[in-house]
């Protein structure tokens, strides 16, 4: 089996202030959905040093790479394109 992929997830005030915390919790929803919880690792980064970089989302980090913008309304998106081509 391939390692966990992990999910950091912005929980800095620039974020919080930009719902993180749905966003979060939007995340852990997806990954139990799509039965993924033995193969994602999801944690809260205090700041990503993305601040400011996007207005409607939250900025997070999928093993080593970044992403700013993230909100609700793309999360599907992000998985489909970004997390479970890691899984194959």
């Amino acid at each position: 089996m391939n390692e966990k992929i992990t999910i950091s997830l912005c929980v800095g005030s620039a974020c919080h202030l930009k719902g993180s915390r749905e966003v979060i919790e939007a995340i852990q929803e997806e990954v139990a959905n799509r039965g993924l919880d033995d193969q994602i690792e999801l944690k809260a980064a205090f700041c990503l040093n993305h601040c400011g970089r996007d207005k409607d989302g939250i900025t997070v980090k999928v093993n080593e790479d970044i992403f700013d913008g993230i909100n609700l309304g793309n999360i599907a998106a992000l998985f489909e394109e970004k997390v479970l081509p890691l899984l194959k």
